[in-house]
């Protein structure tokens, strides 16, 4: 079972490598391990059996103690049973707009435990360029608001960034104008 790394660990702050193409075995059981995670971590009878597991809907290899760019995503899309599920390699950000957007709740991730409040913001679209584990081919995805934040929550992940790296200290709960609330 994987082992969530938690924000005390420096490997966490560490930047990734990029990953060798076409994927090796071994990085592609990871990343098929990591979206297994994910999936588990939101059945309920799963984790009543695995009390130590919490529900995520992403999560980045540096999580996990590897230090390279591999991130998945996973959450519901819909009521009728669609799910947005990504397994990503080498994931870049390469258009984000100027147009910031942040969760009303705030932001949590499976590698801090601890609370921190304040707005995190982030660009409402970006458009993403990587290489989807599932075929081997690169991809552009164009994500907007929750998606948008999720993908780069994951991507901060790569570079040593946790989300509370974002919050105002001075002013956690600034309120930026314009800036859309989800």
């Amino acid at each position: 079972m994987i082992k969530i790394v938690k924000d005390t660990q420096k490997s966490l702050r560490a930047p990734c490598a990029e990953v060798a193409l076409p994927l090796s075995a071994e990085d592609k059981a990871t990343i098929d391990e990591m979206l297994q995670y994910l999936k588990d971590s939101q059945d309920e009878e799963y984790r009543k059996a695995h009390p130590e597991v919490r529900e995520g809907v992403g999560l980045a290899a540096p999580q996990i103690g590897i230090n390279k760019k591999m991130i998945v995503v996973y959450y519901p899309l819909d009521d009728k049973g669609n799910y947005v599920q990504l397994q990503l390699v080498n994931p870049k950000i390469v258009v984000q707009s100027v147009k910031q957007c942040y969760l009303q709740a705030g932001e949590g991730c499976l590698s801090v435990d601890e609370e921190h409040e304040g707005h995190i913001y982030r660009a409402n679209r970006i458009d993403v360029k990587a290489i989807d584990a599932a075929t081997g081919e690169e991809v552009k995805i164009v994500a907007r608001g929750y998606d948008a934040i999720v993908l780069q929550h994951e991507i901060d992940h790569l570079s040593g960034i946790l989300f509370y790296d974002r919050i105002d200290p001075k002013d956690p709960m600034k309120a930026l104008p314009n800036a859309i609330a989800i």
